[in-house]
Order: C-alpha cells, then sequence, then structure tokens
C-alpha cells in the first residue's frame, strides 16, 4: 500500500476537484436520505389513519378522507421523485469531478512514465523486455486508474453514507441500530484477512501476464525465424503454458472473491431480518412506528451495495498497489545519464579519446582498453576490426549514449559530460548498425532527422539522392508517402540502410557516424553512395565504421581496433604498406570480390 503514496502528488495537484466531488458525494446522499424520511411519513400516514377509515366506513366521511389521502400521497410521491432527480444530478456532478481525476491523473502518469523510459539509458532496455515495458506504461497504469477513480469515489460515498444513515438511524431508536449493524464487525474482519490473499494474488497475475506481454511480443518480431526454422508449433505450445499459467492465478484471484461476495450479501441479508424480527417487537411496544421498520429496512439496503462493494474496491485498491509499485520500480530507477549544463553548445566536431576504457553494465568484459585517437573538424576517419572488437562502443560513447569508465572523451577541447547534452545529440547524425524505421511514410521517417520544423520535400528528396535509395521510392506505388515499418510495406535490408543513411544527411550534422550502414548494399551501390557522401565529409567530421576497406579507403585517418585495443592506425597507403592486419584483410576481400564476379 505505501507504493500508492507516490500519487498524492497528483491527487494534490486536482484537490479542488476532488473537494468538489466530496462535496458533491455529501449533497447527494442528503438527496438519497430524504426521500427515505418521506417515505416513513407515508407509511405512517397509511398506518395511522387506518383505524380512523375503518371507523368511517360507510359513511359520507370515508370518500373526503380517502381523497385526501390520495392527495397527500400523490405529494410526498412527487417530492421523493423531486429529491431522487436531485440525487442523480448531484451522481453526475460526482462522476463528472471524481472520475474525470482519475483520466487526468492517468494521462500525466503515463507521461512521466514515457518521459522516464525516454531518461533511461540504454543499459536499461538491454535489462528489462520490451512486452513488460508496454504492460506497465498501459496495464499497469489502467489498474492504478481504477484505484484513483472508483475505488476513491466509492470509498468516500461508502464514508459519508454511513455517517449519515448510521447518525439517522441512531436517532430514530438506539437499539434497533445496533442490532442491525451487528453484522459489520465481522464483515470488517473478513475483508481485513481477504484482502491480504487478494494482493499477494494480484500480484502473481500482474507478473504473469508481463510475462506473456513479453512472450507475445517476441514471437511477433522474431516470426520469420519461427517460420523459417518450423517452430511455430512449439512455440504455440510454450504460449499455452504461460497462458495457463495465467488462467491458474486469475482463477485463484476469482475463487477468492467468488467466496467473499456472498458472504457479505448473507450478513447484509441478516441485518434486513434483524430489523424486521427487532423493529415489530419494537413497534409492537409502541417504541417506534411502522413507518421507522419501512424506513431501517430502506437504509439497510442503501448500506447494501456501498458494503458490498468493499470486497470489489479492496481488491481494486490491492492490485493498483500491486501495479504502482511495479511503475515506482522504474520511476525510482537512477538516470545514470544527465545533462549537466543548461547552456547551448555550439560543437565544431574536434573529437579525442584519451585512455579510453570501458566496460557494458553488468559484464566483466572491456568492450575497449585504454583507447587514445582524435579527430579533427572536417576529417573523415574509419574504425575497422573483427566482429565484437568494441568498434560501435566508440560510437555509442561518442553519442554518450554510455558513460566512459576510465579516461576521458574531449569534443572541442571540453569533456563530453560538461557539454549540453541535447545540443550534443543534435550536432550528430547517427546512422546504426539496427536499422529502424517508424511505421509511418518514408517522407517522415527521412525528415525525421530534422532539428526543428518541417521538412521541405526537395530536401527529403534530396537526401534521398544522396543515399542512393530516390529511384527506389519512386519506383513504389505512393512514392515518398509509402508507408513504411511495422505496418507498412517490406522494405529490403539495403533500402532501410539507404532510408536510414537519408535521415542523417538531411540533418546536416557537425558529426556523422555511420556504424556498418552499407553492409546491406551491393558494391555498385555502395560506391555510388561514398562517392556521394564524399563531398559532404569535407564538411563534417566523419566516422565510418565498417567491415569492408572499400568502404573506407577514402577516409583520410583508419583505425584497426582488436578486442578494444587500437593496433594500427594510418592512412590506406601507409597502412597497406605496414602489410599487417589491415593489410590482410584487404587483400582477403579482394580474392573474395574476384571469385564473386566469377561465380557470377
Amino acid at each position: 500500500m505505501k507504493s500508492l503514496a507516490y500519487l498524492n502528488k497528483y491527487l494534490f495537484k486536482y484537490k479542488w476537484r476532488l473537494l468538489a466531488g466530496i462535496l458533491f458525494v455529501g449533497i447527494s446522499n442528503l438527496f438519497a436520505i430524504f426521500p427515505v424520511q418521506l417515505i416513513r411519513n407515508a407509511f405512517d400516514v397509511v398506518g395511522d389513519n387506518i383505524p380512523v377509515r375503518r371507523i368511517l366506513s360507510g359513511t359520507s366521511l370515508q370518500a373526503p378522507l380517502q381523497e385526501e389521502l390520495s392527495w397527500v400521497l400523490l405529494t410526498l410521491a412527487g417530492f421523493i421523485l423531486a429529491l431522487y432527480f436531485m440525487k442523480g444530478v448531484f451522481l453526475f456532478l460526482v462522476r463528472y469531478t471524481i472520475i474525470v481525476v482519475s483520466r487526468f491523473i492517468e494521462y500525466d502518469l503515463k507521461n512521466e512514465i514515457y518521459q522516464k523510459y525516454q531518461e533511461l539509458n540504454l543499459s536499461f532496455y538491454k535489462k528489462n523486455n520490451t512486452g513488460d515495458l508496454m504492460n506497465r506504461i498501459s496495464e499497469d497504469v489502467s489498474r492504478v486508474r481504477m484505484y484513483l477513480g472508483p475505488a476513491i469515489m466509492y470509498t468516500i460515498n461508502l464514508l459519508v453514507l454511513f455517517v449519515l444513515v448510521i447518525s439517522t438511524m441512531l436517532n430514530i431508536n438506539v437499539e434497533l441500530t445496533l442490532y442491525v449493524l451487528t453484522p459489520l464487525p465481522i464483515l470488517s474482519l473478513g475483508i481485513y484477512f481477504v484482502s491480504a490473499i487478494i494482493n499477494r494474488t494480484s500480484e502473481r497475475v500482474q507478473r504473469q501476464l508481463s510475462v506473456m506481454s513479453t512472450f507475445v511480443q517476441e514471437t511477433f518480431a522474431g516470426v520469420r525465424v519461427l517460420k523459417a526454422f518450423g517452430k511455430a508449433d512449439l512455440k504455440h505450445e510454450a504460449f499455452k503454458l504461460e497462458c495457463e499459467q495465467y488462467k491458474e492465478e486469475s482463477l485463484a484471484l476469482v475463487k477468492v472473491n467468488a467466496i467473499f461476495m456472498p458472504m457479505m450479501i448473507l450478513l447484509i441479508g441478516f441485518s434486513t431480518i434483524m430489523t424486521i424480527f427487532i423493529g415489530g417487537r419494537l413497534a409492537i411496544r409502541g417504541e417506534i412506528s411502522m413507518g421507522n421498520i419501512a424506513e431501517f429496512v430502506i437504509y439497510v439496503n442503501m448500506l447494501t451495495w456501498p458494503v458490498a462493494s468493499l470486497g470489489w474496491v479492496t481488491s481494486l485498491v490491492q492490485r493498483a498497489a500491486a501495479s504502482q509499485e511495479r511503475i515506482n520500480e522504474f520511476l525510482n530507477s537512477p538516470i545514470e545519464i544527465r545533462n549537466e549544463n543548461e547552456e547551448t553548445t555550439v560543437v565544431s566536431g574536434h573529437i579525442e579519446f584519451k585512455n579510453v576504457s570501458f566496460r557494458y553494465p553488468n559484464t566483466n568484459f572491456y568492450a575497449l582498453k585504454d583507447l587514445s585517437f582524435s579527430v579533427e573538424p572536417g576529417q573523415s576517419i574509419a574504425i575497422m576490426g573483427k566482429t565484437g572488437s568494441g568498434k560501435s562502443s566508440i560510437a555509442n560513447l561518442i553519442a554518450r549514449l554510455y558513460e566512459v569508465e576510465e579516461g576521458q572523451i574531449l569534443i572541442d577541447g571540453k569533456d563530453i559530460k560538461t557539454l549540453n547534452l541535447h545540443d550534443l545529440r543534435k550536432s550528430i547524425g547517427y546512422v546504426p548498425q539496427e536499422v529502424f524505421l517508424f511505421s509511418e511514410s518514408i517522407e517522415n521517417n527521412i525528415s525525421f532527422g530534422l532539428r526543428e520544423g518541417e521538412a521541405d520535400f526537395l530536401e527529403v528528396q534530396e537526401a534521398a539522392r544522396k543515399a542512393h535509395v530516390d529511384d527506389n521510392i519512386r519506383a513504389f506505388p505512393k512514392a515518398y508517402k509509402t508507408a513504411v515499418g511495422e505496418r507498412g510495406i517490406a522494405l529490403s535490408g539495403g533500402q532501410k540502410q539507404r532510408i536510414s543513411i537519408a535521415r542523417a544527411l538531411i540533418k546536416k550534422p557537425e558529426i556523422m557516424i555511420l556504424d556498418d550502414s552499407l553492409s546491406a548494399v551491393d558494391t555498385e551501390t555502395e560506391e555510388v553512395i561514398v562517392d556521394n557522401l564524399k563531398g559532404m565529409m569535407k564538411e563534417r567530421t566523419t566516422i565510418i565504421i565498417s567491415h569492408r576497406v572499400s568502404s573506407v579507403k577514402h577516409c583520410d585517418h583508419i583505425l584497426y581496433i582488436e578486442d578494444g585495443s587500437l593496433v594500427e592506425q594510418g592512412s590506406h597507403e601507409e597502412l597497406m604498406k605496414l602489410g599487417e592486419a589491415y593489410s590482410s584483410l584487404y587483400h582477403k576481400q579482394l580474392v573474395e570480390e574476384e571469385q564473386g564476379r566469377k561465380s557470377a
């Protein structure tokens, strides 16, 4: 339950709406009490006039008495309808305030979680499954909203109704009230014990739901692999096991509620029987009227749903507590990479690594070891090496997606940690190894790279032309308006890479990073793209990470990395003369290309 205290700041934010809602709850319940008292008066009027009617039976006064009695009852009925109408009006206002507040807080909480997701670094996403992250911002927040809306509303309504009804009942007859309320302490004890069971079961249900979300998300993401390996049936069986586990946990929660609700209804029914039995004896002794018995029966029934809803409200609160605890795990996660400088930073493109060593979180393996090099503004530098040698780690550190453990990275002579983080990343055009396109049009995907405002279509087209993808895009039925991503057409790996390159080019960044971004294109296309990039590379610092020598031999400087350490550096000609690892790789790739031409 402590986890729900996190929401107090939102309740305080909307305190005036909530206070208005509480006021409307009180007024609506007053309009529920007054009709009952009029019903009591109606019963008493009828009861008091029955002996008189018998005495006047067969006389000329009987008809006027009956007419007058009918008029009184019709008047009372009119007042009762008017009061219930007013109750309905204020009940609408109750929902319009308290339930609307829950929707406002749901909106704020989802935005806070999303903002937090944006601020957390990449190691966070490596440790947590996408399905689980989605479940917490959707299903868990929905459960929390049920606490903020219906649970709070029904709890306030119950408290106000109890105060009004019980004070009214005590004012009529203390003995009858005590008898009627006898089952309530038993009900409270039942709620106390059952709520603990509901809480534990709710946590297990939510945990299993996250497991299922992750399972489904991974299945959809890897559906091609599943079909290619013929493992769809195997995965289906595994999913059935997860569903079975979820069903068992959910049924356990249903069983608890199934026992709880009838128990409460039984106790309320017992209160009604006590009202009629004890009330009848008191009426016989003349201590209360018959109208009071009818009044008490209605009061008991008025308490029936609020008291019966205690089990449901308890379940909502316990589920919300379990969900908010899961949400708090992320909201309380430390932000490891912070922007410590709000002043505007202008980046020219000078990069220097000074004895940089780096390990990814939760690993003992050094991705980079005592690495030192520098890049001048407008210079192009290539980083080569085998898979896993640490090439992409350099790109991640320059964009400050991870923090340096040992050593120092300088941008324009300043420690990267002292720069405005937003300005630094805005100055970088990054084409990652794993290409990602949004589920939007090709035009929007390319213009996404712009710093602000909408892209001029000519800019989008020019960027696509430089990335040698303009002709491919025009071949699609809707050209640049063609939707891509999960909901769009299937693009080849090479087309995705080139659209990703265009997205970086349109940004016109001070630092351009191409992380193995030509691996999915053929050699001929690669040469065209490289030629188009040469003019652009003279105007900005360019870092090209690649396995292919043909992609980097034109660069001003080449670094060759092995196991996170720099083993060779120099221009293409200097490294060829050296005759070591770079030269060996170059000759090996030449032989492979020659064999490829012959086989073609």
